[in-house]
């Protein structure tokens, strides 16, 4: 029974860590011209991601012929 209160105490209180972590963080817009193309060129990322892991290849094998090519970025 103490080990029960306990774990809820722990989940607890980090539940309250992540909900003051994200409250202090705010979901303000950036306000330098770095940020914003940042925020760009990671959104652009994100999309490129989404359509090169689209659900049509998970049944498929790896081939060469992959579509999957990230530009000059990281690797």
């Amino acid at each position: 029974m103490v080990s029960l209160v306990v774990l809820f105490g722990v989940l607890g209180g980090i539940g309250t860590l992540l909900t003051v972590t994200l409250l202090r963080r705010g979901g303000g817009r950036v306000d330098t011209v770095e940020g914003l193309l940042q925020e760009q060129e990671a959104v652009r990322r994100a999309k490129a991601d989404r359509v090169s892991f689209g659900l049509g290849s998970h049944n498929l094998p790896p081939t060469a012929s992959d579509s999957y090519v990230r530009g000059s970025g990281r690797p």
